[in-house]
């Protein structure tokens, strides 16, 4: 057995997942079009998803039928509590509230279906942690207003967090506003543009400024929604969510070392700017060089000042390395300037190991925002195979066995205010790059094919009970 560190006792142990992931019934209770119903399924091999106009008839949308929890939660939830889940992440699906997104009123339906939900979580002892938008804005909002680049949409948002802090604040203590808001700086691929931010670029558009524009408002939402929440209940929690990806520098060059500095910069303004209530010096040095013209109000500089963060969410699944650009200029441009590191290895799609730089990440994120924090996103995608009812899925074992590891060094050894820990993911989903089921996340394994064929029987893989004893033993039986 390897020996683990334990834990604190108030140390949340449990998983995590996606409304549009999972929930399927895409149409029930009179849900609205999401950003995630417009894209068709794509594989590792052609992995980028199409996304449609419409719902054209023909089309693999994957995402309609999720893993049929919206359906299944009660069973499911059954099952996290075997696990012995403390907590679960989730997402309320915009659309289930506000189907449009600019309704001035909301779907009772909608609102009946996360209170029940809620309440089976609480029966079990599970509390939940929700993300407000999680790659599921109403496609409506696209089509109407163009997406986050209007500001019409911080209304729309505010709205819609006001109505889930006042239904929902005394379920659910722990929020978060936008997830992974810092994928936008990959803003050459449209996808994280379009699932974060609605945003689906004009011929002669730049892609970059749309982007800074897009985000700053979407930030003015989430300070406002910090405020609204902490108006309803000053108990609430709200946090902001970043996938964090350490960029170290290639070698121990000057100009490598400044490379990944301004990388880190560049991708984690975000968390500056909520925890810290500012724009740091060098972007708006930036903005000014290019010729940006991001509005940023004096009323919006007052509310990101007073709408700071209580917490700091985070995903970590990998992590790169840079190197001096031949130009010789510090600046970051995320589909040239990243490189492989040699010293690690790769996952199926990939995805680079490196549980190190969870440690490592976890303390540059206390020394920089000071906030704590939550591990809300950590797993292995992989392909599965059932033999005689069974999955013996050690290969995800070794890859959480290794994470848990540093993260318990992180706390344990250097002190880090690490306040829980939510693995991706306790049950087979969708997965939002790819569309696919193939990639499977799960402790639990859903006989489901990409094209939403199979019984849809929920089946323990070995992994399952790994964790049931690390949650268990608070961290010290590792399996």
């Amino acid at each position: 057995m390897t020996t683990g560190l334990k834990m604190p006792n108030n140390f949340l142990w449990g998983g995590a997942v996606a409304a549009h992931q999972v929930e399927g019934g895409w149409q029930d209770g009179g849900k609205g079009v999401s950003i995630a119903d417009v894209m068709a399924a794509a594989s590792r091999e052609h992995p980028q998803r199409e996304v449609t106009d419409t719902v054209e008839p023909g089309k693999v949308y994957p995402n309609h039928w999720g893993i049929d929890f919206y359906h299944k939660y009660s069973q499911d939830i059954n099952l996290f509590a075997e696990l012995g889940m403390q907590a679960f992440r989730t997402s309320i699906a915009w659309t289930r509230i506000y189907p449009n997104g600019d309704e001035k009123t909301p779907n009772a339906a909608g609102l009946a279906y996360y209170h029940d939900m809620f309440a089976k979580l609480h029966a079990q002892g599970i509390e939940p942690v929700i993300t407000l938008s999680h790659f599921e804005m109403p496609y409506h909002l696209v089509k109407e207003y163009g997406g986050w680049r209007n500001r019409k949409l911080i209304d729309f948002f505010v709205r819609f967090a006001t109505t889930c802090f006042e239904e929902f604040h005394d379920e659910v203590r722990y929020w978060m506003t936008f997830n992974e808001i810092d994928n936008q700086t990959s803003w050459r691929d449209p996808h994280p543009l379009l699932q974060n931010s609605g945003l689906q670029l004009n011929p002669g558009e730049n892609a970059e400024e749309a982007m800074f524009q897009a985000t700053h408002n979407e930030l003015v939402a989430s300070a406002q929604a910090v405020l609204a929440a902490h108006k309803i209940d000053p108990q609430l929690q709200v946090g902001g969510m970043l996938a964090m990806v350490p960029i170290y520098p290639l070698t121990a060059k000057p100009e490598d070392q400044m490379a990944a500095m301004r990388a880190m910069q560049y991708r984690y303004y975000f968390g500056d700017v909520q925890v810290q209530g500012k724009y740091p010096s060098w972007i708006k040095a930036y903005w000014e060089q290019k010729g940006y013209q991001v509005k940023v109000s004096a009323s919006d500089a007052d509310i990101l000042r007073r709408g700071t963060v209580d917490y700091m969410g985070m995903s970590y699944y990998m992590s790169f390395a840079t190197k001096e650009r031949a130009d010789g200029k510090v600046e970051y441009d995320e589909a040239k300037d990243l490189t492989d590191n040699p010293t690690l290895q790769k996952s199926d799609w990939g995805w680079q190991i490196d549980p190190v730089g969870l440690r490592w990440i976890l303390n540059w994120m206390q020394d920089r925002w000071r906030k704590p924090i939550m591990i809300v996103e950590n797993g292995f995608g992989a392909y599965d195979k059932v033999e005689d009812g069974k999955i013996h899925d050690n290969y995800r074992i070794d890859y959480l066995r290794a994470h848990v590891a540093e993260l318990e060094k992180a706390v344990v050894v250097d002190g880090v205010n690490v306040i829980g820990y939510m693995m991706w993911s306790p049950i087979d989903l969708i997965s939002a790059s790819t569309g696919e089921m193939a990639k499977r996340y799960g402790l639990i394994y859903v006989d489901q094919d990409d094209k939403g064929q199979g019984s849809g029987e929920r089946l323990r893989k070995d992994s399952f009970y790994w964790y049931q004893k690390v949650i268990q033993s608070d961290g010290v039986d590792l399996g």
